[in-house]
């Protein structure tokens, strides 16, 4: 089995480190800082072998530098951004394999938030690592890409088993799910997990991971029937 801790860095950024008990290897996720991280594997008796990146902004690779020069890691990143993640040591493209232990992660391409954006997608385990594309009731803005894009990445994540768990990279739910009562204000799978939303975050809790399962049924996002929809909504939610 392999085990997923999350760290709260930043204001809402979560890191994920990633072990594998069998092999003791662990991977840390898209590191904005280094040193929650590394206490965070130390405090556990892990070391950091490896390090994903999913894309190039600051928040997700900040850490990288200082983290491979404790650690000695290996620092893993979109081959498409490279320029732009000076600290890359494998790059990768879609299909290729990442591995920790005996566990195998697929990478996807899925451009729209940044040009080159890739997910982990560990199938066998049914653990999917989003970024930035996808998040609790929401998706990533548009900065470097198109809605045609993000509309095929959120019909990519919508045919994976509803029991995957997704793990992005932000505490935005709330904020998310307050817009989504917007758009489809008589959806009771919607209006039911933001009671437990507003619950949770009342009393400081997290409420990622989620699952491929709840965002097909709360998520306005990937529950848009055209590219045009999605835009329609991504671009009101940049406005609210």
């Amino acid at each position: 089995m392999l085990e997923v801790v999350r760290i709260p860095v930043l204001n809402d950024n979560y890191v994920w480190l990633l072990h594998d008990a069998v092999s003791g290897e662990t991977v840390a996720v898209d590191p904005a800082v280094a040193d929650p991280v590394l206490e965070a594997a130390a405090a556990r008796g892990w070391t950091i072998g490896q390090i994903w990146n999913t894309h190039w902004h600051g928040d997700h690779v900040g850490g990288n530098a200082a983290i491979r020069a404790a650690t000695g890691c290996t620092i893993t990143g979109p081959a498409a951004e490279a320029g732009k993640i000076g600290t890359l040591d494998c790059q990768v493209r879609e299909g290729d394999g990442v591995r920790i232990g005996g566990h195998e992660a697929i990478v996807l391409e899925v451009p729209a938030h940044t040009a080159g954006h890739i997910a982990y997608h560990l199938a066998e385990d049914r653990i999917l690592f989003v970024g930035d594309t996808l998040f609790a009731m929401g998706c990533g803005r548009l900065f470097e890409g198109t809605p045609a894009q993000m509309y095929a990445n959120m019909q990519r994540f919508a045919a994976l088993p509803d029991d995957t768990a997704v793990y992005c990279a932000h505490e935005y739910t709330q904020s998310n799910g307050r817009f989504a009562l917007t758009v489809e204000p008589d959806n009771a799978a919607l209006r039911a997990r933001m009671a437990e939303v507003d619950a949770a975050r009342g009393r400081g809790e997290p409420t990622v991971p989620t699952t491929i399962g709840l965002e097909r049924a709360t998520n306005v996002f990937m529950r848009s029937r055209d590219v045009a929809q999605l835009a329609e909504r991504r671009a009101a939610k940049d406005a609210a």
